[in-house]
């Protein structure tokens, strides 16, 4: 039985504290949840926005770094795969820090933090400067990554799993869009004769906005505080790797196309900063407002349906992008890049809603029910998020190392997308395998009555 809704009591020492939290409880979300939890939605969504812009601004200064910086189009591959590759690793450091200081105040440091790269890259962004010191201000940069496992650990507490896919989709979306603005940014500023630092002294007040007003009206949830046990649970159970795995096929093609897309156009269609820039926000921009439609198509259909489907579109957008390449087809490459952009975004969603639907299952499998099985599902597919959107994101470092190794080898990034689809290929049959087949197999297994709950995934 579903306890009486609680609504949340008054801080409990220094800073927002709430102490009761039970989302799953329709009269307390109704009464009290749900204006909460949009409140924190809200917040949550701008600082993340904002850390994904710092991370990925390196993907806009590689075009304003013309020759008289004297970087090779490899040196800017490399560049761009080392700040994704921070990214993806303080995603786990990140996530446990949602338990260790709560979701409000680790977003207030978070965002703080992100004056730090933002800073160093305006002293040092001028010709000149040597690569290394680059790659070092670069590998600051990668902390902005960090926001993202923090950000959706702590908003999956707030919402019911019902809302989940919305939730992630609309926190993960809102928060991929820094990807775009930042490029729209430096369309703006490159069509009008500025330079890198004009881009970089924008995003300094910005920053302190972020942190000022998660610290004004923001939470934090006490019952998730101190569970850092939550993350090596996550790690022991394999259907994390499983879809840290998937995540790399969606996320990590996100992250590595909107670093990569300029720099393509630049070194194999020859165009310059000013047109690479007027279409490489485009296909990012797309991808992050689709992402709550994939979250809320999960929710409708099932995050793995949804999300088999999208790794098939992904592969056939692959297929024509390998064609166009080969046949130097700029309109049609441009094209595919953006509608495989599309599919990545839609996928993130998906397979993010997939994550609280596979650990409730796994709660219902073991006879848990009510609030017991949404509280396993809710502590587990939190701390497992962090996890596997560091895998994920690690996929932006393989397509980054990939493009640069076509181009050495081959001059152009044909070599990279054969790899790619590929890749796409396995992520299909893995879902297929782990998360259809296997309730189909079920479902003609009769089982007595008295048999334990059987798992099933068709519906996550």
């Amino acid at each position: 039985m579903t306890a009486p809704s609680t609504a949340p009591a008054p801080p409990s020492r220094g800073g927002r504290w709430i102490q009761q939290w039970d989302p799953e409880d329709e009269t307390f979300w109704k009464e009290t949840g749900e204006k909460v939890a949009k409140r924190n939605l809200l917040f949550s969504v701008l600082s993340e926005h904002i850390g994904f812009s710092i991370w990925t601004m390196w993907s806009v200064l590689v075009l304003f770094m013309g020759p008289e910086y004297g970087l090779t189009p490899a040196d800017k591959f490399l560049l761009t795969s080392m700040v994704t590759l921070v990214g993806a690793v303080v995603r786990v450091p990140y996530t446990f820090a949602v338990a260790i200081f709560g979701g409000r105040n680790w977003t207030i440091i978070s965002a703080s933090l992100l004056l730090v790269p933002t800073v160093a890259a305006f002293a040092v962004m001028k010709p000149g400067t040597s690569f290394n010191t680059f790659l070092l201000v670069g590998l600051l940069a990668g902390i902005g990554g960090g926001n993202f496992a923090s950000s959706m650990t702590n908003i999956n507490a707030f919402f019911p799993l019902r809302k989940k896919g919305w939730a992630l989709g609309l926190n993960a979306g809102g928060g991929n869009i820094g990807v775009p603005v930042i490029q729209l940014i430096a369309l703006a500023i490159i069509g009008a004769s500025g330079g890198p630092r004009v881009l970089l002294g924008i995003y300094i007040p910005l920053i302190l906005v972020a942190a000022v007003l998660s610290s004004l009206f923001m939470d934090n949830i006490e019952n998730v505080k101190n569970d850092t046990g939550a993350a090596k649970d996550a790690a022991r159970d394999g259907h994390t790797w499983i879809m840290s795995f998937l995540y790399i096929g969606t996320f990590g093609s996100f992250i590595g196309y909107s670093f990569a897309f300029g720099q393509v156009l630049q070194n194999q269609f020859g165009r310059t900063p000013l047109e690479a820039a007027y279409v490489t926000f485009i296909g990012p921009l797309l991808g992050s407002l689709i992402r709550p439609v994939g979250g809320a198509l999960a929710d409708k259909y099932g995050g793995a349906k949804i999300t088999l489907w999208n790794y098939v579109g992904m592969g056939a957008a692959t297929a024509v992008l390998i064609a166009a390449s080969m046949e130097k087809s700029l309109g049609l490459f441009t094209v595919a890049f953006v509608v495989l952009f599309v599919l990545s975004g839609l996928g993130n969603g998906s397979t993010f809603k997939m994550i609280p639907g596979i650990f409730h299952a796994k709660a219902l499998g073991k006879g848990l029910e009510g609030e017991e099985a949404a509280a396993y599902g809710r502590r587990l597919s939190g701390a497992s998020m962090g996890l596997i959107g560091a895998v994920g994101a690690l996929g932006g470092v393989g397509i980054n190392l990939a493009f640069r190794q076509s181009f050495l080898s081959y001059g152009s990034g044909t070599g990279a997308f054969v790899a790619f689809l590929a890749f796409y290929a396995a992520c299909f049959g893995v879902t297929w395998a782990v998360y259809l087949r296997r309730t189909a197999v079920q479902g003609q297994a009769s089982t007595a009555a008295e048999a334990k709950p059987q798992l099933s995934y068709a519906e996550v």
